[in-house]
């Protein structure tokens, strides 16, 4: 966390960047050619000579060799102070995350080697003990997930965001578990208070599905984990495993996708599912819908253009069904936030547009979503946007700004899922067996379970 220079000022800031990874994040060993904390395992980091927002990127460049369209920032957080008894120094540390599309790094010689571990394995007494330089699990936890920043996320998709409300349950189970050596063991306490932070979890985004039934799953199976012990450490193990299954599914039902898109093939949104499944198939042309108000299509446009050999053409939301009526466009693939569970698709507002239009062209429409997707209730709960994306004038008029809307089920082909195509008619199955996922709140969680009924 702390640069090599051994000469400093009364305070020194520095930056530490954390790199994440397919939910991991990357740690360096101080190397012998540094000045502190030699053989300490850290973030990346350096001396804040200037502005640390444009440092770090330096810092991450430099150490990493990874150049800035390899990374994107996801937050910054408060410094943190602390002072250095044995060096009589007092480091101010400006903390941030990144999210990174590689595990491909070239290290400088301040570093020997390099690890992807999930961040609980900074905590003494959790995963192999590493030895790190002071404060870097607090420096983690000003940037990490949490609860306040997935409801306020309105940038990502759903897949993404429940990925990162397992971190959030990740991160403190592990918490729990390296504190039973200060504070004892208590697995009752713990399972309560675990049970407490996913039922918050359930509620900060009630139309998201896919977060809904990975939460349930991972606290379900933390009840019947066996060999890992009761309480923190059963969550814990249960998180990390559900993690990897989240990303596996997400993959596989992009990959199973990927096998379907060739030709001309139109969407909308930002659909991280979607979008690696364009990557991977081999579409001739993809026609992208600018999606507004966020205009989060354009974003999906201009990685498309420098990642698949196919042509790509962004339109307004507009001229969506005269795009479809007028192009050679063979399939239409959106993504979604939620499957109902009779086989309608909740996603981006302009999806239901777009797939009416194909079904009067004749076009398939191919939803690619997980089938932790599947909501297990009939009704759902349709977020709306900030109204000043709409109209920020004076005149007295009201404003609609909805986030999602919903498709009929006979507007859909089919859903992509990791586990193959799926039928309408088949996606009741899977909302039935997602809800026998949703018993653990009856059995001990401390929450109301129709709190976050959508």
């Amino acid at each position: 966390m702390c640069p090599d220079d051994t000469t400093y000022d009364e305070s020194a800031h520095v930056v530490t960047a954390f790199l994440r990874h397919r939910s991991e994040v990357l740690c360096l060993r101080r190397s012998d050619a540094v000045g502190t904390y030699r053989g300490q395992w850290c973030g990346v980091s350096g001396f804040a000579e200037g502005d640390p927002d444009e440092q770090v990127r330096a810092e991450i460049r430099e150490e990493t060799g990874l150049e800035a369209d390899a990374v994107s920032l996801v937050r910054s957080g408060r410094p943190v102070a602390f002072e250095d008894p044995a060096l009589e120094r007092e480091w101010v540390v400006h903390p941030y995350l990144f999210d990174c599309e590689t595990r491909e790094v070239e290290l400088s010689e301040e570093h020997d080697a390099f690890a992807w571990v999930s961040p609980t394995e900074l905590l003494e007494g959790v995963g192999d003990d590493r030895e790190t330089v002071p404060k870097l699990w607090t420096a983690y936890e000003r940037v990490a997930p949490t609860v306040r920043s997935i409801a306020a996320d309105g940038d990502h998709g759903a897949a993404y965001l429940s990925v990162r409300a397992l971190e959030v349950v990740r991160d403190r189970a592990g918490l729990l578990v390296a504190e039973r050596a200060e504070f004892g063991v208590d697995p009752e306490g713990e399972r309560d208070e675990l049970a407490e932070l996913a039922g918050r979890l359930l509620e900060a985004r009630p139309s998201m599905a896919v977060l809904r039934n990975r939460v349930n799953r991972a606290m379900a199976e933390a009840d019947v984990n066996e060999g890992s012990g009761t309480g923190a450490p059963s969550v814990l193990e249960s998180a990390l495993s559900g993690i990897d299954r989240a990303l596996s599914a997400d993959e596989d039902a992009a990959r199973n996708a990927a096998e379907r898109l060739s030709g001309s093939v139109a969407t909308l949104s930002r659909s991280g599912t979607v979008l690696e499944a364009l990557r991977e198939g081999t579409p001739d042309r993809v026609y992208v819908a600018e999606s507004r108000p966020a205009r989060e299509g354009i974003a999906v446009a201009e990685r498309l253009a420098a990642a698949i050999d196919g042509a790509v053409t962004v339109h307004t939301d507009a001229a969506a069904a005269h795009v479809l009526a007028s192009e050679p466009i063979d399939r239409v693939v959106v993504g979604a936030d939620t499957v109902l569970p009779d086989g309608s698709v909740v996603n981006k507002t302009g999806t239901r547009g777009l797939a009416i239009a194909a079904d009067r062209e004749g076009i398939p429409v191919s939803v690619v979503a997980a089938t932790d997707k599947v909501s297990t209730r009939e009704d759902v709960n349709l977020e709306s946007g900030d109204r000043v994306a709409v109209y920020d004038g004076d005149a007295t008029v009201d404003v609609l700004n909805p986030t999602f809307d919903v498709t009929p089920a006979d507007c859909v082909t089919e859903v992509v899922t990791e586990r193959g195509a799926l039928e309408p008619a088949e996606i009741e199955a899977v909302a039935e067996e997602l809800r026998g996922l949703e018993g653990w709140r009856d059995d001990g969680g401390t929450t109301d379970r129709n709190a976050s009924e959508e």
